[in-house]
């Protein structure tokens, strides 16, 4: 690939989507294919499994699961399983969840940090094959490891990415984990603060280690005969977020009153007919600021400015035509 570059599926394409677009970057040499969990639409590990088995090269990772729905051991161990099916291919990407999600299922997000830290700490031990005893404050773990009745019990490389946003926990992320997934809808401008963050937690590392990945999923949307329409795809998809996940709008440099005004149109979860109606407010010079959208070249252009800034892999998640919006990618990147 002229850039590395990864691919982001999730809620917004139909299984069948899914599968041609993961073995498509499969065949086109994308380094790895995010499977997205977050709302109450669809879950992330079944498509990760089915897509491990469909596919012959690419890392498959999820992009991202939470650390309050699951055990940590239950996930260890799923991610042990799934390293089974595709050997040295498994990302576990993991994130603290979001609200008002959380606290409608009954898991409303609390020390976040905290919680994250016990988390990955357990998680990294099962990995390690280790007999785990933890008592934390959300992990508790008392004399358990990977089962070997069946097979051999040894260490298994699987890698965890974070799910970042926030600067504190982009400084975990470089403390503990071997990458950072970054959020969409962050321009490039975004990673000059996010670099600091992860270089002070690189600097508390007791392994050696003097980096982390940095990846990030970059909203794509390509239509060459008409960029109109591919620019409107991406504003359709931001005020969606800003009216539902507004903590976005703190670091892609939106004004408090834009939010609020979104706000004033529907709150969570907006229907189709509020998120057209309230997009009309949304400026094309924000669009454009925090997704990729345009011609193939404008596009190209954009996830390129996104690795001058620090970013090693963009992670494509496609908008509007996303049939056109991947081949089109897929053929000028190779």
């Amino acid at each position: 690939m002229k850039i590395p570059v990864g691919l982001h599926v999730g809620e917004r394409l139909s299984l069948d989507q899914t599968l041609w677009q993961a073995k498509l970057a499969d065949e086109a040499g994308f380094e790895a294919v995010w499977v997205a969990e977050g709302r109450m639409a669809r879950d992330g590990i079944v498509p990760a499994a089915v897509l491990a088995h469909q596919t012959r090269r690419i890392k498959i990772g999820t992009g991202v699961i939470n650390n309050k729905s699951r055990i940590a051991p239950l996930t260890a161990v799923t991610f042990k399983t799934l390293d089974e099916y595709a050997p040295g291919r498994i990302i576990l990407g993991i994130g603290a969840w979001w609200e008002p999600l959380a606290t409608k299922l009954g898991a409303p997000l609390r020390k976040p940090l905290a919680s994250m830290r016990e988390y990955i700490t357990v998680l990294q031990a099962f990995f390690r094959n280790e007999l785990v005893d933890f008592e934390g404050e959300f992990v508790q773990v008392r004399g358990a490891r990977f089962d070997s009745m069946y097979r051999e019990n040894k260490p298994v490389d699987i890698p965890v990415y974070v799910g970042a946003v926030g600067m504190k926990m982009l400084a975990l992320s470089g403390e503990l984990t071997d990458g950072v997934l970054l959020d969409f809808l962050l321009p490039p401008s975004y990673m000059e603060e996010a670099s600091a963050a992860m270089a002070e937690g690189i600097a508390l590392r007791t392994d050696g280690r003097k980096e982390i990945d940095v990846t990030m999923i970059v909203s794509c949307s390509v239509d060459d005969d008409d960029p109109r329409q591919a620019i409107d795809a991406c504003k359709h998809f931001l005020t969606m977020y800003l009216m539902q996940q507004p903590h976005i709008a703190e670091h892609c440099g939106v004004e408090p009153e834009l939010v609020t005004r979104l706000k004033q149109v529907a709150g969570w979860p907006a229907t189709p007919d509020d998120v057209r109606r309230a997009m009309v407010l949304v400026p094309d010079s924000l669009v454009q600021r925090v997704t990729a959208c345009g011609t193939t070249s404008v596009v190209v252009n954009k996830l390129e400015e996104y690795v001058d800034a620090g970013v090693r892999c963009p992670v494509i998640s496609t908008l509007g035509d996303k049939e056109q919006t991947l081949s089109s990618l897929a053929r000028v990147l190779q």
